[in-house]
């Protein structure tokens, strides 16, 4: 590791709690650098599941397939040792394919759980709107309740433990769309868009010295942190100062969205909490001592975009939700501090 990069056990509660959250956020950006050496560009893609990370929340990537979203979250699984698991859903995918299920064991006679890949840190749920309701809604339970109950018993998932699903944008035929209500489940929905010309440039460059053919190769990034750090990372973040004025500024821009003109559905009270637990994430990131207006108002639009519906006049003229909440974010006055 390099000098500025803090040891792992840096963290562990047994500093003062400056020097703890100092750390922290050295080590948090220190691992945000190393991400950048295989996810070229796509800064706010990799801030954004750095901040659910810290949050302890899940993430709901959008985009068109190979823009490198299997990439990040190898990259992540690796940068701090834990383990990773990837479902690909399809129309057929069950229930139990995900969280488990008994078999029969000839040998002892007796029926043995053999647990799904959920019970893993970090689950990549690949095009999950192409999965029947009742998979979807097996996964989002989980995402919940942070348990699986097979055959009776309650079994906890690891901690930490995030899901990073994506769904296709372009093609709709044959899937199934999230209910708002299971949207509601994922802390950020985050937009993956295509790279740069630069950056592009230099992804083909750095793939095609790869042995593997169009697989960037994470063998090589270090391992900065292990599973418990990142637990340690998240209780520092959310015991970061945070002001009433900033509360209330977050509070104001969920329940804004409840009256906004051009939206027929807005934010319940679970927004105004990811937008806290976000904006405190996003502090720890930017090394900051406590909250500012600027974190929260920097995550809104994540916490906001899938948590909304656009009125079908606004949708009909080519109006995005984007743009509706960037007007919302500019018109509700944010706190002086």
């Amino acid at each position: 590791m390099s000098d500025t990069t803090p040891e792992p056990n840096d963290v562990a509660p047994h500093t003062s709690p400056n020097t703890q959250r100092q750390r922290a956020s050295q080590l948090a950006q220190a691992l945000r650098q190393e991400l950048h050496k295989a996810v070229i560009g796509q800064q706010d893609v990799v801030d954004g599941v750095l901040t659910a990370l810290i949050a302890g929340g899940h993430v709901l990537v959008e985009g068109v397939p190979g823009l490198g979203k299997t990439l990040l979250v190898r990259a992540l699984a690796r940068c701090f040792g834990g383990d990773f698991a990837r479902i690909q859903f399809t129309p057929d995918l069950m229930p139990s394919d995900i969280t488990g299920h008994a078999v029969y064991d000839m040998a002892s006679e007796q029926f043995k759980l053999r647990k799904g890949p959920v019970f893993t840190n970090l689950l990549l749920a690949d095009e999950i709107n192409r999965a029947p309701a009742k998979t979807q809604a097996a996964l989002l339970e989980v995402m919940q309740e942070r348990q699986v109950t097979l055959e009776g018993r309650a079994l906890a998932a690891p901690q930490p433990f995030l899901v990073m699903a994506t769904q296709n944008p372009i093609e709709q035929e044959g899937t199934y769309p999230l209910p708002e209500a299971e949207l509601d489940r994922f802390m950020l929905m985050l937009r993956m868009d295509y790279p740069q010309a630069d950056e592009e440039l230099a992804l083909v460059r750095q793939v095609t010295r790869s042995v593997r053919t169009d697989i960037l190769d994470v063998s090589g990034l270090r391992v900065l942190l292990q599973a418990k750090d990142v637990q340690a990372l998240q209780k520092i973040a959310s015991d970061l100062p945070l002001d009433d004025q900033v509360l209330d500024y977050a509070v104001r821009l969920a329940r804004a969205t409840r009256n906004w003109p051009g939206l027929t559905l807005g934010a319940g009270p679970r927004a105004s909490i990811a937008l806290v637990r976000c904006a405190r994430a996003r502090a720890l990131l930017r090394g900051g001592d406590f909250v500012v207006p600027n974190d929260v108002k920097g995550c809104a639009l994540a916490v906001l975009r899938h948590r909304v519906r656009l009125s079908p006049e606004l949708d009909i003229e080519g109006t995005s939700v984007d743009q509706l909440l960037q007007q919302l974010l500019e018109q509700i006055a944010a706190p002086r501090l």
